[in-house]
């Protein structure tokens, strides 16, 4: 069973840094598209950024030029560091992932983590 587990959450002050971490578990062949959501109270999850396997990167337009998404496709991580925060930044960040479990299984699953709680206050 694929796990994927975030860490590096927190209470941060406006305009201060931050970086998340996302690390996976369980047996994994390959992952193609990973990402990084966001829910904040009130709102609809809403994707921040997401990377390909070749390292082609999309970012929402509100996180442009502030976050930054990384992968490791030999440790099937997946980063991403925040900077410059806003109070509005303050959410459940998810990473997302899909995969390939095993070369003989062409099916790719997407797997979410359990959220980890990022909020932007002095």
């Amino acid at each position: 069973q694929v796990q994927l587990v975030e860490s590096g959450g927190g209470l941060v002050q406006p305009g201060g840094s931050l970086s998340l971490s996302c690390a996976t578990s369980g047996s994994i062949f390959a992952v193609n598209v990973m990402g990084w959501h966001r829910q904040a109270p009130g709102k609809q999850r809403e994707l921040v950024a997401s990377i390909t396997r070749g390292g082609i990167t999309n970012y929402a337009d509100s996180v442009k030029g502030r976050f930054s998404i990384s992968r490791d496709n030999a440790k099937n991580t997946v980063n991403l560091t925040l900077s410059s925060l806003k109070p509005e930044d303050t959410a459940v960040y998810y990473c997302q992932m899909g995969l390939w479990v095993s070369r003989s299984n062409r099916n790719e699953y997407q797997y979410w983590g359990q959220g980890i709680q990022v909020t932007i206050s002095s």
